[in-house]
């Protein structure tokens, strides 16, 4: 009997790391502040993704390396390549270490929707429980150093997340034909460009980029993979997509209402549609979190292997270190409630820097003959392209501008 999950790649840890406690958040505002109306944003954020990761798993799989690593051999030499490359670094590695606590908070959040708080005393200060939990397991799943480990664990948890959120969704009976039409036809509801901005700034991730191009090359060695490497890559987007869409639907039935998160949204949720819809809410948001809580060490840990030229491969020393550094600051960050507030302000801005930048490279590294051959970027794919780079450079603008206090 044919195993239905034999071509089955990275797509599932690149669908789980952008489905972090932070999308999920701004899905439950988008769905309780203007309900369906902003699903169209999605259906543009999963295209743009598809055409981001497809040439980054491109790129990757042709030249067996990631995408840090390409960036090194491909720019010229000088202060150009010092320049990106120290702003990969910066916005990847430091971006992904502010950001890590907030991962595991989410997984923490989950937690508690479905018992108790986890939270204990040492000498009056209170400590989170949960965080070690959640540490701990993203430690030993990273530790094991195995690609097809990591993969079958994370599709196990993108099953779980999927699972939870749509059943949620169908508990809210939404009309179906509201939701196919504003899925499809864009509107503009009063004061919702920023929700907008935001629905796609969270759905097109800067770290995701060089995190699919290094694992690619772990699952497939040949070119003539491309075509198995690509439906992967639709599929897991497609997934991810809908799975926020999830999330917009079942906070779209609180319109109006005063929730501002996710771990409150399964609150309210409960009084109308039972527990079920807590405990769903729950895993959904645990899975979420301790999913991008391996998954942002992890692309850190490519990026400094890449850019440094330290040495290759999931159990190498340096690459170990990378990761267990930002493992420890995220457990600790969540663990006491500390939100290091002006480093993630650097990493905001670092990122709103890099996601344009990043994009015009990629279409810059798709085009190149000597890198891609046959595989390089098509005419259209760079008509399209062009149009993404475009939006990227919306939200790099849109994520300086409210880090400044502007927006």
């Amino acid at each position: 009997m044919r195993n239905p999950f034999k071509n089955i790649g990275p797509g599932a840890l690149i669908a789980a790391a952008f489905i972090g406690p932070g999308t999920v958040t701004v899905c439950t505002l988008a769905g309780i502040q203007f309900g369906f109306t902003l699903l169209w944003a999605m259906t543009l954020s999963i295209v743009a993704t598809i055409i981001l990761q497809e040439t980054a798993a491109r790129i990757g799989l042709v030249s067996q390396m990631g995408l840090s690593q390409v960036l090194r051999t491909q720019l010229p030499p000088g202060i150009l390549r010092k320049f990106i490359l120290g702003l990969v670094l910066a916005a990847i590695v430091l971006g992904n270490a502010a950001y890590e606590g907030g991962n595991i908070s989410g997984g923490v959040l989950g937690l508690q929707a479905l018992g108790n708080s986890g939270v204990f005393f040492v000498e009056g200060i209170p400590v989170n429980g949960y965080s070690f939990l959640i540490g701990g397991i993203a430690f030993i799943l990273l530790y094991i150093g195995n690609y097809k480990v990591l993969e079958k664990v994370f599709l196990v948890l993108v099953i779980l997340m999927s699972l939870s959120f749509v059943i949620t969704a169908v508990l809210t009976e939404p009309d179906v034909l509201e939701l196919l039409k504003n899925s499809f036809i864009p509107s503009f509801p009063d004061e919702s460009i920023l929700m907008i901005v935001a629905l796609v700034g969270t759905t097109v991730v800067p770290y995701n980029l060089f995190l699919h191009a290094s694992l690619v090359n772990q699952k497939w060695k040949n070119k003539t993979d491309l075509p198995a490497a690509r439906r992967d890559t639709i599929v897991a987007v497609i997934l991810g997509g809908l799975v926020s869409m999830c999330v917009i639907i079942a906070a779209s039935s609180l319109n109006g209402e005063n929730v501002n998160s996710a771990a409150g949204l399964a609150q309210s949720l409960e009084p109308l549609y039972g527990s079920a819809a807590r405990y769903c809410i729950g895993l959904g948001l645990f899975a979420a979190g301790i999913t991008s809580a391996i998954t942002a060490p992890l692309a850190a840990a490519y990026v400094a292997q890449g850019c440094l030229n330290l040495e290759q491969g999931l159990k190498s020393r340096y690459f170990r270190l990378t990761w267990m550094i930002i493992l420890f600051l995220g457990v600790t960050l969540a663990a006491f409630g500390i939100k290091p507030i002006q480093i993630i302000q650097f990493a905001q801005i670092a990122n709103g820097i890099l996601l344009p930048v990043i994009a015009g490279i990629l279409i810059w590294l798709a085009n190149r003959t000597e890198l891609l051959g046959s595989y390089r970027n098509s005419k259209f794919k760079n008509a399209v392209s062009l149009f993404i780079l475009l939006i990227t450079v919306i939200l790099g603008t849109r994520a300086i501008l409210s880090v400044l206090g502007i927006l």
